[in-house]
């Protein structure tokens, strides 16, 4: 034997090997060079074997193979059940490798998305449980942590990140997927889900993974989200406390239970929007009210179930915080507004839109509990049961109101307007459309009674604002007033616009929008009249307006004015683009669209050197033609949008050309 061995070792086994074949059947060993009686070693065949027989598997060995495949081992970590891969994956400390094993197929993404913060084994777990089961001293592990773990403990408890998923893209593996990376990366601060009713796919699933990796979320938004329910919304509230933005919007399957979900544990609940949340009422309201005692702002919109009982407890019990309040088309009463009133100590801006159930007398209590006493804005909206009564009610109790905006508000007369502007000392601006009721006599009492901080009226589609033939003994002169708007009152012409440029010689924005009777002999006076310098003027739809009055602006107002529109104004051609090019040196937005401009106007702006131009309309400008094409890629880097709409520029090869050279600007073609 030892001769054997001897051998062995010097050949190599390749060429010689002990007797024991690694064959385990005769017919196999057969093909090798035949043994010799008592030989202990073998020889490897030096040739292929050029012979081919048939391979043959009887019963039994199928058998036996059939058991080895069932009982050997999982070829991948997929084939493990949900509860192993948990374990493994709930082992990875850092954002990264979670991140990353996230990539790996659905099911690894929405495992880790169950997966706890307060579940994840972490290094400092791992060190003591070495520490307990060691029994020597072990060195100072602190000098081991990664660095890397160390930023991203820092930087999850920011959360400023923002995520916005639109239509297609709401669904629980996005969601999923914005929950495990952005906890590497800050954490999430705001979610926005703006999805459709017909395709929106993001579900429970999906929100709850938000609640349980997002705990810094602080403003969450749910647009058209129909399959999400009480259920993701408690997930929300158990793992985000710090939330303090909740914006719901026609979700039919949230009821009270998720908003009192969120009000129980979301403390620091700020502003809290309902829009078209039909299975929302009066328990969740209660509920935020009394919870959360940091609230500042409520919108309750199109919600059948809300009704007296539910705004009453919000105002009531949030009395202390709640600022801002806006009710629009909901079922409530007089009731709502006297509370309102009587508990509306903090409420600085009121809108009520649409309350068609509200009477004078609600409007008239609320006046009358005389404790709104920090309202500086108050919008009514569509509410027949505000009179001039009411107004008046409203005048009195609130001595800070600097805003009032009336809209479709057929009951208030002039009576009203004045009794109104007498009881404010320091009313700053008035919004009026669609009252038909009032009249320029109204207006004029008004600007009497105003006081010099009075800086804004805005008169819009109101009807009954029409020329008078006779005027006050005494016409007021609002030296403050800064902003005019008259729009779409047909009945308001150039002599009464002659008046309003003696009363208000300080204006600096008019906007005199679809007044087709204004023509140049009213605008003149007013461009003369003015003492400030003008800086934003809107002529939209004044068809009468013409160069005459164009030149005349620029020519007094050329070193102040940004904005002029002249939005189809036919009688308005290259002899005002000339014009302003030789007297304006401020102007930034420009929209001479369907006006009676051509190619030599374009040409002038654009070879004008003052001229630092950011916006350009010359959409419907039909004397504009291919040829300003080259004009226009002369214009400066100050250009930051262009609208050629409905132009003759058929050239699609000039339109790109255009396009390179004016790389920065926005084009609409």
């Amino acid at each position: 034997m030892p001769a054997l061995l001897n051998l062995n070792a010097v050949l190599g086994d390749d060429e010689i090997r002990l007797r024991e074949s690694p064959y385990e059947n005769c017919i196999e060993s057969s093909c090798l060079l035949p043994f010799a009686p008592g030989s202990d070693i073998y020889y490897r065949p030096c040739k292929r074997l050029r012979v081919t027989a048939p391979f043959i598997i009887t019963r039994e060995e199928r058998k036996v193979a059939s058991v080895f495949k069932k009982k050997q081992l999982p070829r991948s970590m997929d084939s493990l059940p949900d509860e192993c891969l948990f374990e493994i994956l709930r082992r990875l400390p850092r954002f990264q490798d979670r991140s990353i094993a996230s990539c790996v197929s659905k099911r690894w993404l929405m495992l880790l998305s169950s997966i706890q913060t307060s579940e994840v084994v972490d290094e400092q777990h791992k060190r003591s449980e070495l520490l307990r089961s060691s029994m020597s001293p072990l060195p100072d592990l602190n000098q081991a942590i990664p660095f890397e773990l160390e930023i991203d403990s820092n930087i999850e408890s920011g959360g400023y990140l923002t995520r916005s998923l639109d239509v297609d893209e709401a669904t629980d593996t996005r969601l999923a997927a914005i929950a495990i990376s952005a906890a590497g990366h800050g954490g999430l601060g705001k979610l926005n889900i703006r999805g459709c009713n017909s395709t929106c796919k993001a579900t429970d699933v999906g929100l709850s993974a938000i609640g349980r990796l997002c705990p810094s979320l602080h403003s969450l938004t749910m647009w058209k989200v129909p399959l999400v329910s009480d259920a993701g919304l408690a997930a929300v509230a158990d793992g985000c406390p710090m939330l303090e933005n909740l914006d719901l919007s026609q979700c039919p399957r949230l009821s009270d239970n998720g908003l009192i979900a969120i009000a129980q544990k979301c403390p620091n609940l700020k502003s809290i929007k309902l829009d078209s949340c039909s299975g929302i009422g009066n328990d969740g309201l209660q509920a935020i009210g009394r919870y959360c005692q940091k609230l500042v702002s409520a919108s309750i919109k199109d919600c059948p179930l809300v009704g007296d009982k539910g705004i009453s407890g919000l105002v009531a019990a949030a009395s202390s915080s709640l600022m801002k309040i806006k009710l629009q088309n909901l079922n409530i009463n007089d009731v709502s507004l006297g509370v309102i009133g009587h508990y509306g100590k903090a409420l600085t801006d009121i809108h009520l839109i649409a309350l068609e159930n509200i009477s004078e007398r609600g409007f008239w209590v609320m006046g009358n509990a005389l404790n709104m006493v920090s309202l500086t804005s108050i919008t009514i909206s569509c509410c027949p049961g505000i009179t001039d009564l009411g107004l008046e009610a409203i005048a009195k109790c609130c001595p800070q109101l600097k805003h009032l905006y009336l809209q479709r508000s057929c009951n208030i007369t002039d009576t009203g307007l004045k009794g109104f502007t007498r009881s404010t000392s320091i009313l700053e601006s008035l919004k009026l459309e669609d009252c038909s009721m009032i009249t320029l006599h109204g207006i004029l009492d008004g600007l009497l009674n105003c006081s010099a901080r009075f800086r804004s009226l805005a008169l819009i589609k109101c009807t009954g604002i029409r020329d008078i033939t006779y005027y006050p003994n005494e016409l007021p002169t609002c030296l403050s007033l800064r902003f005019l708007t008259i729009r779409d009152c047909p009945g308001f012409t150039s002599s009464s616009l002659a008046v309003v440029s003696k009363l208000c010689p300080n204006l600096q924005q008019i906007d005199l929008t679809g007044l087709v009777g204004v023509t140049d002999a009213g605008f003149l006076p007013l461009v003369k009249s003015s003492e400030s310098r003008l800086v934003k003027v809107t002529l939209e739809g004044c068809v009468n307006i013409s160069d005459a009055s164009i030149a005349a602006l620029v020519k007094a107002h050329g070193s102040s004015l940004k904005m002029l529109h002249v939005d189809g104004c036919n009688k308005v051609s290259d002899k005002s683009l000339l014009a302003i090019v030789a007297n304006c040196s401020v102007l930034e937005d420009l929209d001479i669209s369907r006006c009676n401009v051509s190619d030599i106007g374009v040409a002038a702006l654009s070879s004008a050197e003052k001229l630092k131009l950011r916006v350009l309309s010359l959409a419907g400008c039909y004397g504009v033609t291919k040829r300003s094409l080259q004009f226009l890629g002369k214009m400066k880097n100050s250009l930051e949008g262009l609208n050629l709409q409905q132009c003759k520029l058929s050239n699609a090869h000039g339109i790109g050309l255009l396009e390179e050279k004016l790389w920065w600007c926005d084009i609409l073609s």
